[in-house]
């Protein structure tokens, strides 16, 4: 039951008949975007899958994609906006053989609907014009369950385990010495809850972002990609490492490598064009991923464990951006006039 009273206006604040707002340009052009490349990704996976259950997932992720497209092209088309070039069926090889297992298509799910969800969450706050914000809500809402599709799927299916338990606090506890915040040398307290979690996500995503660049590696033709996603594969695998140990230090699991999920084909389904937008994107997205752990955590050697990531991410997105600029692949999202 919503226990909120309802708000009663003679007429909507922000309706339909407002034109998009630099908000609902930029929200709506980075959305179409990543679903756009999407279509394609899942169109391949679905070539290759035999798992039932992970199939219906791929099917419902690429059903996602195609309706929150068609819906965007609809307010593009209505605010005489040029809708974007994306990616077509050029990106992509339907009968190019399997490059990855069943498996990994229910972690690369999970992956990707996080990054989506982190969009569409941030979006809804900002949007004015209520038809728009109601896109986003509903794209929130749908990716939510489809989340929720992918978690109990895995787990039904036993390809992840359990997070790790900690104690229940037998009492209210006050952080009392500043020890608390230390992590290198003298006193260091043990992993809180919050630092626990964002340690996990980042090496779910990580796992799963190091074999999907894995894939791409062996069969991306242009070398100086090439050497690009080699050093992607380097700095995320030492990343990672560096992650798990802080868990196994306190006896806690972690989430395990996916990169025998990848097959030994190097015949590419996918153009370099897309495979290069992917790992740009999906780095720039975890700029977001660790600036949110950075804010919940305070032990010091974690912290400095996110900024050494951050400024790798960061000098590796803006290496595949100028790629991508050279290549004449980048589009530009919508922006301010240009003034002398």
């Amino acid at each position: 039951m919503n226990v909120m009273k309802p708000l009663k206006f003679s007429s909507k604040a922000m309706d339909e008949s407002h034109p998009l707002s630099t908000f609902e340009m930029g929200k709506l052009w980075t959305t179409y975007m990543g679903n756009s490349m999407s279509i394609q990704i899942l169109s391949y996976f679905l070539q290759h899958c035999e798992d039932e259950e992970i199939r219906t997932l791929l099917e419902n992720g690429l059903a996602l994609s195609k309706d929150f497209i068609y819906r965007i092209e609809g307010f593009f088309k209505k605010d005489n906006f040029p809708i974007p070039i994306g990616f077509t069926k050029d990106d992509v090889n339907l009968g190019a053989p399997r490059l990855y297992a069943d498996e990994f298509y229910a972690h690369y799910l999970k992956y990707a609907a996080k990054a989506g969800m982190s969009l569409y969450a941030v979006a809804v706050p900002l949007i004015l014009r209520e038809d728009i914000r109601e896109f986003f809500i509903y794209c929130n809402e749908c990716t939510t369950v489809f989340l929720g599709q992918i978690n109990n799927v895995l787990m039904e299916k036993k390809l992840i385990i359990q997070p790790p338990f900690i104690p229940t606090p037998e009492g209210i506890d006050k952080v009392d010495k500043q020890s608390y915040l230390k992590g290198f040398i003298g006193e260091v307290r043990p992993l809180q809850a919050l630092e626990i979690i964002h340690l996990w996500d980042n090496i779910e995503n990580n796992t799963t972002s190091l074999a999907l660049l894995l894939g791409f590696y062996q069969i991306v033709q242009d070398e100086k990609i090439k050497a690009l996603f080699k050093r992607g594969l380097t700095m995320t695998e030492k990343a990672v490492k560096q992650y798990k140990e802080k868990l196994h230090i306190e006896h806690m699991q972690s989430p395990s490598y996916l990169d025998h999920l990848v097959t030994t084909s190097t015949f590419p389904p996918f153009s370099d064009k897309i495979m290069l937008f992917h790992k740009v994107d999906m780095f720039a997205m975890k700029i977001r991923s660790f600036g949110n752990s950075l804010a919940v955590t305070a032990r010091r050697d974690i912290d400095m464990l996110y900024i050494r990531t951050l400024i790798n991410i960061g000098l590796f997105v803006e290496d595949g951006m100028n790629i991508l600029i050279d290549k004449g692949w980048l589009e530009s999202p919508p922006k301010a006039y240009e003034r002398e």
